[in-house]
């Protein structure tokens, strides 16, 4: 295992964020959402996740989620995704990182 330094790890914006809309993206390789987050100060940014199998819009709507939202923008088919959904791969699908209280959208992992 590669150790990083503190430093690395402060370059790494591990942000709060709430989901506002939740769509179809038919056009990807594997099952996925086109997702919306708020992320207060930093903006409203989208992604495309492969949570398909564990989650349905009415789950995500509304739900605090983690996103590191300083990776340069990916292309996905026709679609540029502005930010990383983080989760946990499991059999099932991507488990969500989750967060046990509500913080202001924004707020900075410590």
């Amino acid at each position: 295992m590669e150790q990083i330094s503190w430093n690395d790890f402060e370059k790494v914006l591990l942000v709060a964020g709430t989901v506002l809309q939740v769509e179809p993206f038919p056009q990807a390789r594997k099952p996925a959402w086109k997702i919306r987050a708020d992320f207060g100060p930093y903006g409203q940014k989208k992604t495309s996740a492969q949570v398909v199998s564990l989650y349905t819009p009415e789950q995500l709507v509304g739900r605090q989620i983690v996103g590191v939202i300083n990776f340069p923008e990916k292309q996905i088919g026709p679609f540029r995704s502005e930010f990383l959904l983080t989760g946990f791969p499991t059999a099932e699908g991507v488990v969500l990182t989750t967060i046990e209280r509500r913080v202001p959208d924004g707020t900075r992992m410590a």
